[in-house]
């Protein structure tokens, strides 16, 4: 690694804002300076608390964290906050820009907030997100907050990339009675049902009662409790600050937070892998022009698209297969 980079490397070790904002516009840039400064600082990571935050949009996801942020602070904890917008379909760039919603942490050094666009990733986390909060991690925060696009169903890679998951659901809305009926509700280990001044309130956390009830009642496991909050008023925080710290210390006790982090680790390799693939694939059939002679065929409906694909992966791995071949021997 360069001179300048291991300078990188350190000022990011010793908790400079910059240089952690620097290293997460190379990871997100794809620069292979970014890579090689993740491989560097890697050691140093685990430390952190990472939290993810999941629900449909509109429950008030960013004022919570705002309000968690402020807490954390008042118990003396550096933050990092990774928001996790849409892409602009323009510029691939983080759309909505969550950090103008925690502008009262903007200026407090022991806050960091960046907002990090999905660009398309499926399950509300990208490939640079994921090391992201490695990063924050390795800066030294002792609470990493991941917030994921609210897409509801499809958002369920947040379980594969915390220790902790909090899914946030609002009474009187339909996007939230979808969560319930759609299997999200097998992924939180803490709910929180903001905006509970509404009248629906106690509705809601009755059926969410009733949803949980059905689920298989293990000895000793851990029971998913239902908080109840007004973030924009700071009520209820408390209350959430310790379920967060409860579920940790539970975590903890049990050793399932290593074993936690051990399945979180293996499946983020294998969503680096898969997404990598994905690109050179793309690329392949971009370039190959028998790949899209193979196309036209299915658009003509003389091939069908299960056959085409079978087709374009074992010629993928035809491509493969000499250059593996030449370096191995």
């Amino acid at each position: 690694m360069a001179p300048d980079e291991r300078t990188l490397a350190e000022r990011l070790l010793a908790g400079d804002k910059r240089a952690l904002a620097r290293a997460i516009t190379l990871v997100e840039d794809d620069r292979p300076e970014g890579w090689e400064l993740v491989r560097a600082v890697y050691p140093h990571t685990g430390r952190a608390s990472v939290i993810g935050f999941t629900g449909p949009p509109g429950v008030g996801k960013s004022t919570l964290l705002g309000a968690l942020t402020r807490a954390e602070r008042e118990r003396g904890r550096t933050v990092g906050v990774l928001s996790i917008d849409p892409s602009s379909p323009f510029t691939q760039g983080a759309l909505l820009g969550d950090r103008i919603r925690l502008t009262e942490h903007f200026l407090d050094p022991g806050v960091f907030i960046r907002s990090m666009a999905n660009r398309g990733a499926l399950g509300g986390l990208s490939e640079a997100a994921l090391q992201g909060a490695l990063l924050m991690d390795a800066a030294g925060r002792d609470v990493v907050f991941v917030e994921t696009v609210g897409v509801g169903q499809a958002e369920v890679d947040v379980i594969d990339h915390a220790d902790t998951v909090v899914l946030a659901l609002m009474p009187g809305s339909g996007d939230s009675i979808q969560a319930l009926k759609a299997g999200v509700m097998e992924i939180p280990d803490v709910i929180v049902v903001n905006k509970a001044d509404h009248p629906l309130t106690d509705t809601m956390v009755r059926e969410i009662r009733g949803v949980l009830s059905l689920g298989p009642a293990k000895e000793g496991a851990w029971r998913v409790p239902i908080i109840k909050t007004q973030a924009a008023h700071g009520i209820g925080i408390g209350e959430l600050v310790e379920a967060l710290e409860r579920h940790r210390e539970y975590i903890r006790s049990e050793g399932t937070l290593l074993e936690r982090r051990r399945r979180n680790l293996m499946n983020e390799v294998v969503a680096i892998a898969t997404s990598r693939m994905r690109r050179q694939l793309e690329a392949s059939i971009r370039e190959d022009p028998s790949v899209q002679e193979l196309l036209d065929e299915v658009v003509a409906r003389r091939l069908d698209p299960a056959s085409a694909a079978a087709e374009v992966l074992a010629r993928n791995a035809e491509r493969v297969s000499p250059g593996a071949t030449d370096q191995a021997g």
